[in-house]
């Protein structure tokens, strides 16, 4: 969510910014939200509405004149200054949002239970029952103002000063608030579940991820936990590229960056895509888990490849720049504004083996003359839609959209894909299939569904990538090989 425009980064990577949850802007900012929610992506949203809230924003909204006077702002002194303060106000206004999205069912279960013990101090909330029932809808039930007081109870722990002056019972409820704290123990799944920003309804997915993957306890604990925060903005290096001096470089200009030994890994400071690294075609944003998707696709230079469903090709350059501009690859997506974007990151990244082309996926590619001169492919990459639940620590509003009926639709739509990419695969070389989600169902399932259709392929690896082992998304891969 890097903005070119912008002196600091807007995005919820950045750990420089102090949050202050007591801002009384929050309160019309997420009435606007609440306005809008399930229509559009938070991120898109918070890009164009966030700024007519902040420090040197616009003042067309009616509650904000006086929204303005009671934060007491400083006008800026120079052009930068008023930037700079404009650009960190609203990288507060958005790190807000995305904590709000992330405890918003807490939020709502809090408030629903608060009241209900208020009218029988010994009621006992029933959490699977309730939270069956819950939609989002019924946040616009909730005063803003309470609303945001459990938001930074969860986040910051403290008691917000201004919210408590302006609720009664603000001392009530933090001691419930505590007692909900004391609750949400992992032997406990509903309420630890809840605490973590995920439905109760979820825990047999989560289960059924534990078994798939033969995770401890402690390791689906940790997954859970991880749900809450955002992982660092991962970059990948070109071939041609220095780590230690990218490092350097990025530092140098006010990125807030790191140099682990799984990579670079920016977590604030200034918008990558204002760098001297990035506009030189020496870093690409991506991130740990989709780096190691690609690694997957082993292409060497001179072999022929497909990247089916590339997107914006963020996969589709890693592997190009595995092949070293020799060979072929060929990116294929429904939508050609996505293509158009791979190719202006292509040219970028001096990349020019990369053809692409639309591709709808509803029946077998016709084979480009390189690819049937050897009768298929050596690598397809099937990178397939799917519920992006292993994306929910960076897009927490995702989460909400989630629905399992929408999952069975994207069972059908992957397998279809699937169906129709294994043609393309030469005798002996290989399909890769992979998500961005955790779900078993859209992934060792899936695999296990392909094999019983073609026999000819068989499974030489399949693992979930990324978190929990490390701080990324997570996402699944598998490796599946033609016979020769």
């Amino acid at each position: 969510m890097q903005n070119s425009t912008e002196h600091t980064t807007v995005s919820p990577h950045n750990t420089t910014i102090d949050v202050q949850y007591e801002d009384s802007r929050l309160v019309p900012l997420w009435r606007a939200w609440l306005e809008v929610a399930g229509t559009m992506p938070l991120d898109k949203w918070i890009k164009t509405s966030v700024r007519q809230f902040a420090h040197s924003g616009p003042t067309s909204k009616p509650e904000y004149d006086e929204v303005k006077k009671h934060n007491k702002f400083k006008p800026a002194k120079t052009q930068a200054d008023h930037a700079n303060a404009e650009a960190v106000d609203t990288a507060s206004l958005s790190l807000a949002m995305f904590s709000a999205l992330r405890f918003q069912q807490l939020a709502s279960g809090l408030e629903v239970a608060y009241r209900a013990t208020v009218q029988e101090p010994e009621y006992a909330m029933d959490w699977v029952a309730w939270d069956e029932g819950w939609q989002a809808r019924d946040l616009q039930a909730i005063a803003p103002v309470a609303f945001w007081y459990w938001i930074q109870l969860r986040v910051k722990g403290d008691q917000p000063k201004k919210n408590q002056a302006q609720l009664r019972d603000a001392e009530a409820r933090r001691h419930f608030f505590n007692k909900l704290m004391r609750d949400a123990a992992f032997n406990n799944l509903p309420v630890f579940l809840l605490w973590h920003g995920l439905r109760p309804q979820w825990s047999e997915l989560l289960k059924a991820r534990q078994q798939a993957s033969g995770w401890s306890d402690k390791t689906l604990q940790d997954f859970i936990v991880q749900q809450v925060s955002t992982p660092p903005l991962w970059l990948r290096l070109q071939k041609n590229a220095v780590a230690r001096e990218v490092f350097n470089s990025l530092q140098q200009q006010g990125v807030s960056v790191l140099l682990t030994e799984q990579g670079l890994a920016a977590r604030g400071g200034v918008g990558i895509h204002t760098t001297d690294a990035y506009k030189n075609g020496l870093v690409e944003i991506q991130d740990l888990a989709s780096q190691q998707i690609a690694a997957s696709v082993a292409a060497k230079p001179g072999q022929k490849v497909w990247d089916a469903c590339a997107g914006a090709g963020g996969k589709t350059l890693a592997i190009a720049a595995q092949m070293n501009n020799k060979g072929a690859l060929f990116a294929t997506d429904l939508h050609a504004y996505k293509l158009d974007e791979l190719k202006r990151r292509a040219k970028r990244a001096d990349i020019f083996n990369v053809r692409v082309f639309t591709w709808e996926g509803i029946e077998p590619l016709r084979l480009p003359k390189e690819a049937a001169q050897q009768q298929g492919f050596d690598w397809v990459l099937i990178d397939a839609p799917c519920s992006s639940a292993g994306t929910w620590r960076r897009n927490p509003d995702a989460r909400w959209r989630f629905d399992p009926a929408d999952t069975q639709e994207l069972v059908q739509l992957q397998q279809q894909l699937l169906t129709n990419a294994a043609p393309a695969v030469r005798a002996g070389g290989r399909l890769v299939y992979a998500t961005c989600s955790w779900q078993v169902s859209e992934n060792e399932q899936q695999v296990e569904w392909f094999l019983s259709q073609h026999p000819e392929f068989s499974v030489e690896s399949q693992v979930i990538a990324g978190a929990p082992e490390i701080d990324s998304d997570t996402m699944f891969v598998a490796v599946l090989r033609k016979s020769a």
